[in-house]
């Protein structure tokens, strides 16, 4: 027991030096390590089984280091106080190729009243919808195969992104009356669990990609929006993050972890408002449409 309690702790302080080969281990371990405090639960009554101090003790230290790691993250609330004023209001919604009900998720994208709304997994013939609705509250638009944005205010240097082969991402300028924020919208390649591991090759890939064509875009205010089908405790999208001066809005504004995926029981957040040059004020997960993730949301100042 004492072994097992002293692994599970290496593992949430060491994750970093997790080697991704074989089977990218180590990306699979960060997307899912907020969940490894659950592994405390049956070794803490094991131990109480067994009555050993002993036991109890070594229980402590993936306790206290899950507790150090991740319990800020659970109890604190970064979030502006209510009506704080915000200059631009974001959402994105992987919107699932097989929704039932697009028009309804349509709508309650357009009665978030954002300014922007990005949409993955347009196909047709929901696309069609996605676009009929939402016109009625966004006149400018730009989609590019599967993905989507919508904005209040006009779009300029609207161009597809050639970071995968699926036709998945796009860049646009969305000229607001405070000035130009350069908006990405991505949807990365999924990943899964099989026998050979956890295939998130193609998604790597992707996001190397992805973090050039933002470190070779437009400087100043950003926001890439979109499922990334990753954590940002992932390293494979740490290019992304440091390297381009891009954070998340929901770590720095919102409450907890916004788990976004699987909309029934979120255990995951892979669906991503990342900023540059904007202060955020609040971010939050919006109710539940047809899609299988939540829509996420996020507000900003300008600086």
């Amino acid at each position: 027991m004492a072994a097992l309690a002293g692994g599970l702790g290496a593992v949430m302080v060491l994750h970093a030096w997790i080697p991704n080969r074989p089977g990218n281990l180590g990306s699979l371990v960060q997307t899912l390590l907020p969940w490894t405090g659950a592994a405390v639960v049956p070794l803490l009554g094991a131990a109480l089984v067994r009555r050993s101090r002993v036991a109890l003790v070594a229980v402590l230290v993936p306790a206290l280091a899950w507790a150090v790691l991740f319990g800020p993250a659970l109890l604190a609330d970064h979030r502006a106080p209510a009506g704080a004023a915000a200059d631009l209001t974001a959402v994105t919604h992987n919107a699932d190729d097989v929704n039932p009900d697009p028009a309804g998720t349509a709508r309650a994208l357009a009665a978030s009243g954002a300014d922007l709304v990005a949409v993955q997994e347009l196909v047709e013939p929901a696309a069609a919808t996605y676009a009929r609705v939402l016109a009625e509250r966004y006149p400018y638009h730009y989609v590019h195969g599967t993905v989507g944005l919508w904005s209040r205010h006009p779009l300029s240097d609207t161009r597809p992104l050639a970071v995968m082969p699926l036709p998945r991402a796009l860049r646009a300028t969305a000229e607001t009356p405070r000035g130009p924020v350069t908006v990405y919208v991505a949807h990365l390649p999924s990943v899964r669990v099989r026998a050979a591991g956890f295939t998130a090759g193609r998604r790597n890939a992707a996001a190397l990609r992805l973090a050039e064509e933002v470190r070779t875009g437009p400087p100043g205010r950003t926001l890439l929006l979109g499922d990334l089908n990753s954590t940002t405790r992932d390293d494979a999208v740490a290019p992304l993050l440091g390297g381009n001066g891009l954070r998340s809005a929901q770590e720095a504004a919102g409450a907890g972890y916004g788990f976004s995926w699987p909309a029934a029981f979120p255990v995951a957040r892979i669906d991503q408002i990342l900023v540059r040059g904007l202060t955020p004020v609040s971010a939050w997960t919006l109710p539940a449409t047809a899609s299988d993730h939540l829509p996420v949301a996020a507000s900003f100042r300008f600086r």
